[in-house]
């Protein structure tokens, strides 16, 4: 096992810290994306359809490049060294930012400009993502593991909570300001300050990460020739362990009934929640924010939770399955829900049980893969759990536009319901923190 840097808590406090920024920076941009689709590109009730298209279409542009690039992000990591991987990331992903910015002042930001854009910002933030989450194993003890997962997961979900209030509040700033006699040049839509923010958050998350030391782990086996051979060795090493397999197959599900809430949840607002936030006297971007923010209420308390406690020392694949059974459930419930504050409270159950599940999860990689493998591993894990919600993304688009999108989730929860009970009887998830049994099976599937 490869030894923990000195000082590594105090360094991964101050790159948790900082990368929060540009964490919170993208999530206010895409919740501003997700406002300006709605309320500038495709106002009119007519345009559902066109609407849950193009809410699709972002929500893909945002997920393919960061599933089916990991692999090789993964791989580059892997070879490369890290610090210098993560601050070209930040550094590209701030130009993209930036350019965002620039066309909705221009009034040139098209869906089909939008969605390239989007898919850039996500091939970067998947080679950022493959550095950053194969650095802090080599920063932190393994004892204190549970709890920089559990912070990381904060992290996540804390961006969540404050996107959507502090979006709404940017993107409505031109025009409070302009009532007041201050008008500010160049920005009279309030989504180009979020995406110049954004930037600006990218900018200084890469210049405090200059500074930092953030070790790369020396590879014990021979670096291939091929960067291919490498993305090869990730899939080589989850296949011959059934029970990793098994554990992405579960993550798969779970991922394909949650990715279609990026294009459920606005439609639901507007067209089956409409009634009770009008009646209330609320605006769309005030009941979206508002279901978005305690939703993210919810993540925090489980980040929060999650970092206290630290987790199962032992039979942690618990900790993963009864937080989706739970989360679906909250999913069956919001299916049912016509309350806007009703489904704020489920949606916030759901959202709690995230960074429990993926603690868990995490804490189980990370003790079951060497450090100078985890590059190449997590990224073909991450490819593997997350393949299916591109998918689920892609029919919820069709799918949005002919059903009611709470109808398609009450099924989609019970699924998971449904299949995370299974799996609790599964004799290899059972298993799958064994790793003296996981080597044995490695070396059974070598010799055949």
């Amino acid at each position: 096992m490869t030894p923990t840097a000195p000082n590594g808590w105090r360094t991964f406090l101050t790159l948790w810290g900082t990368q929060s920024l540009s964490v919170v920076g993208s999530a206010l941009s895409y919740f501003a994306i997700t406002i300006y689709l709605t309320t500038t590109l495709y106002p009119a009730p007519e345009q559902r359809a066109a609407l849950a298209f193009a809410l699709s279409a972002v929500a893909l542009a945002g997920a393919l490049p960061a599933i089916f690039g990991a692999p090789v992000a993964g791989a580059w990591a892997d070879r490369h060294d890290r610090k210098r991987v993560m601050f070209a990331c930040d550094l590209g992903s701030a130009l993209v930012s930036l350019a965002l910015g620039l066309l909705v002042i221009l009034g040139a930001l098209p869906l089909w400009v939008l969605v390239p854009l989007v898919a850039l910002g996500s091939f970067l933030g998947s080679f950022h993502g493959a550095a950053f989450d194969t650095s802090y194993a080599v920063l932190v003890p393994p004892e204190r593991l549970p709890r920089a997962n559990g912070m990381m997961q904060t992290l996540w979900t804390l961006s969540g909570l404050l996107a959507p209030g502090l979006a709404a509040f940017l993107i409505a700033l031109p025009a409070l300001l302009g009532q007041r006699g201050v008008h500010l040049p160049f920005l009279q839509n309030g989504t180009a300050l979020v995406f110049l923010l954004d930037g600006l958050t990218f900018l200084v998350a890469g210049l405090v990460l200059w500074r930092l030391h953030i070790p790369t782990p020396k590879r014990t086996d021979a670096v291939p020739k091929s960067l291919m051979s490498d993305v090869g060795f990730g899939f080589r090493y989850i296949l011959a362990r059934r029970p990793l397999l098994w554990l992405l197959g579960t993550f798969s599900v779970a991922n394909f009934v949650g990715a279609p809430l990026g294009v459920f949840e606005p439609l639901i607002v507007k067209f089956t929640l409409g009634p009770d936030w009008q009646a209330r006297g609320l605006t769309f971007e005030a009941a979206l924010a508002l279901l978005a923010t305690v939703g993210g209420v919810g993540g925090v308390l489980g980040g929060v939770f999650i970092s206290s406690w630290g987790g199962l020392k032992e039979r942690r694949v618990l900790g993963v399955l009864v937080p989706m059974i739970l989360g679906g459930l909250a999913l069956v419930a919001f299916a049912f829900s016509r309350n806007l504050y009703l489904s704020a409270v489920l949606m916030a159950l759901n959202f709690f049980t995230i960074p429990v599940l993926n603690a868990h999860s995490q804490a189980i990689w990370q003790t079951q893969v060497p450090p100078e493998m985890q590059g190449r591993v997590f990224s073909v894990r991450r490819l593997i759990a997350q393949c299916t919600g591109p998918f689920a993304t892609f029919l919820a688009g069709i799918a949005g536009g002919l059903f009611p999108p709470a109808s398609i989730l009450l099924v989609l929860g019970i699924a998971q319901v449904a299949f995370c009970a299974a799996q609790l009887f599964n004799p290899y998830l059972r298993r799958v923190e064994d790793r003296a049994w996981l080597e044995e099976l490695a070396t059974r599937r070598a010799a055949t």
